[in-house]
């Protein structure tokens, strides 16, 4: 039966394929493609693991018959009985082969997929006493993984090879092939979790959780693919290798779409291939506005392999590289200055000559370094100890990247870009910790390279003080995702108040405005570089403002040059104005004929 889920719009596009539930589960789960050639090694893993939970659960039974009924009710051994029947049943070993087989899933991932596939058939039995069976299943699978996790091996194939499969009519619908698209649904996904999938086959992605600027939804934004966050309950309602409609424009989920509706999807999906195909001719035309204004569109980045995309897309440079994603995900063991130094020296090289401007480490909040680890410590993570906070608070971790990036600058033209401040007691230490970086290098004799040191305007208390910054600044970078977070009192990965999130709310523009002409007086650089610069719906105003640098994901270049090149900032600059000074701006922005 048909049925649509509403979530969040935060990726364009169309994307339709068969669902692939990434599972949670109270024990850390590995979800990554194996080679073909790896397939009966896995299920070779899969079976010691299991046939050392068998042998486990035999030696209790084996401790409970040599105990009285006081120590080992029957009881006890009747659902050790239970999980050893369960352990055994070939419709679980099966069904976890299958995945291994014909989905190239770890057996981590293929074991918590079947799963789910058999705990549904337990929530649709009507006896009482079987559907409470689902909990025996979940306590075995948890002690598979646990035997699992100690042997698992760390394979990670983004390109797996796919099986042939008998073609269903939607198969036919959409293509004459049998190659099926596949789009992935959980609950939430951490960073760390996005960009291992950044080079998969998946189509696109639905959260039950999350806003328009949480992690997931910006990486998805930089993969180019459809997706739909905070969708609330699509992990519960959507069901393994169900056909799957996502309308990254409206944020809506068609499950089990007609055939009327998968052709009219698939006909929007070739239309968006054609537009795409027409600012494909852009590429290399120079971002020049109708009045001769030039305007530098640069690109946001997560990895060091993202710059050669960059360069392709037509970026004349990186605006953003967010270098936390090198920290995350390790369980506590950072990254060493060497290896720093080589992941941005590798981005550097990538850019071919053009500059590279590296944010240091930001983390917290939406963005744990361990997503297996909750900050339960603190009641709002994102009013806490992240950014520049955390980095000062820990002078060793801050001085080994603060190295690592001057090292890097000996090899191109770099620039230095710190998160979140606020006080001046802050760029104090900052420019400290710099200074002391670079005495460390001088004393070793190793060389390194200037770098142009900016100050990211995200918190209101910084746009409101910007002259205090341009004071010891070269240039500022405007981070609009947390500026309106912090603004409008509003936790941005949080869908229960994702509505309020509001881009065009009259104090965020102002921020905005007081901080463009304030860089602009004294001859500063400044850019955006959170999620408004790669909002067409924004690029004339903010060119009316008076910015002239936009960074964003590089998926989103060519369409915001095609706006610059539409614009005249001379009739857009008293427009911009009224729009800023307006109750409403959104409906003044209507007003631009």
């Amino acid at each position: 039966m048909t049925f649509a889920i509403h979530g969040l719009a935060v990726s364009r596009g169309v994307a339709i394929g068969r669902a692939v539930l990434v599972a949670s589960s109270r024990v850390d789960v590995a979800h990554y493609f194996i080679d073909a050639d790896d397939v009966e090694k896995e299920i070779q893993r899969l079976r010691v693991a299991r046939d050392s939970v068998v042998e486990e659960i035999r030696r209790l039974l084996e401790s409970v018959g040599h105990m009285g009924p006081k120590e080992a009710p029957h009881e006890l051994s009747a659902l050790l009985e239970v999980h050893l029947m369960l352990l055994q049943d070939d419709e679980i070993s099966n069904g976890v082969k299958h995945w291994i087989q014909e989905r190239l899933y770890n057996a981590e991932w293929a074991l918590t997929t079947q799963l789910e596939v058999i705990a549904r058939q337990f929530d649709e039995m009507e006896d009482e006493y079987l559907r409470e069976r689902k909990a025996d299943l979940e306590q075995i699978a948890e002690r598979i993984l646990r035997a699992l996790h100690g042997a698992a091996s760390p394979l990670n194939n983004p390109h797996p090879a796919r099986t042939p499969r008998k073609p269903s009519q939607q198969d036919l619908l959409l293509d004459d092939t049998v190659d099926v698209p596949l789009v992935l649904i959980a609950h939430d996904l951490s960073p760390a979790d996005m960009l291992q999938f950044k080079q998969s086959v998946f189509a696109g992605f639905i959260t039950d959780v999350g806003g328009k600027t949480s992690h997931t939804a910006i990486v998805a934004r930089s993969m180019d693919i459809p997706a739909v966050v905070g969708a609330r309950t699509a992990s519960q309602l959507v069901r393994q290798d169900d056909w799957v409609v996502i309308d990254g424009d409206a944020g809506v989920v068609i499950v089990d779409p007609s055939p009327i509706i998968l052709a009219e999807y698939g006909f929007k999906q070739r239309q968006n291939e054609l537009e795409r195909s027409r600012l494909a001719r852009l590429l290399h035309t120079p971002a020049v506005t109708l009045d001769g204004e030039s305007v530098q569109l640069l690109a946001n980045i997560e990895m060091p392999e993202d710059a050669p995309g960059a360069v392709k897309s037509g970026a004349l440079g990186v605006g953003l590289f967010r270098s936390e994603f090198l920290f995350m995900g390790r369980q506590g063991q950072l990254p060493d200055e060497e290896e720093q130094y080589q992941a941005y020296k590798l981005a550097i090289e990538g850019m071919q000559g053009l500059p590279v401007t590296i944010r240091t480490v930001d983390v917290g909040a939406d963005k744990p370094l361990d997503h297996s680890v909750r900050d339960a410590a603190h009641l709002n993570p994102a009013l806490g100890l992240r950014a520049i906070r955390w980095s000062l608070a820990d002078p060793a971790m801050f001085q080994t990247q603060l190295r690592a990036i001057l090292r890097a600058a000996a090899h191109g033209k770099v620039n230095l870009l710190v998160p979140m401040l606020a006080h001046a007691g802050e760029i104090r230490q900052t420019l400290h910790n710099l200074q002391m970086a670079q005495e460390t290098l001088d004393r070793r004799g190793v060389a390194y390279g200037t770098v142009r040191l900016g100050a990211m305007i995200e918190i209101p208390a910084a746009a409101v003080a910007v002259d205090m910054f341009l004071r010891h600044f070269d240039f500022l970078s405007i981070g609009t995702n947390d500026l309106i977070q912090y603004t409008l009192a509003i936790d941005r990965a949080d869908e229960s108040v994702a509505h309020l999130y509001d881009p065009l709310h009259p104090a965020v523009l102002r921020l905005v405005a007081h901080t463009i002409a304030q860089a602009r007086a004294l001859g500063k650089d400044v850019s955006v570089c959170g999620e408004m610069a790669g909002d067409i719906a924004l690029t004339r105003m903010l060119l009316g403002l008076g910015l002239r640098s936009f960074s964003m994901h590089p998926a989103q270049i060519l369409a915001v040059k095609q706006e610059v090149l539409r614009a005249d900032t001379k009739k857009l600059e008293p427009w911009a104005q009224r729009v800023i000074s307006a109750d409403d701006p959104a409906q003044e922005m209507l007003q631009l004929r």
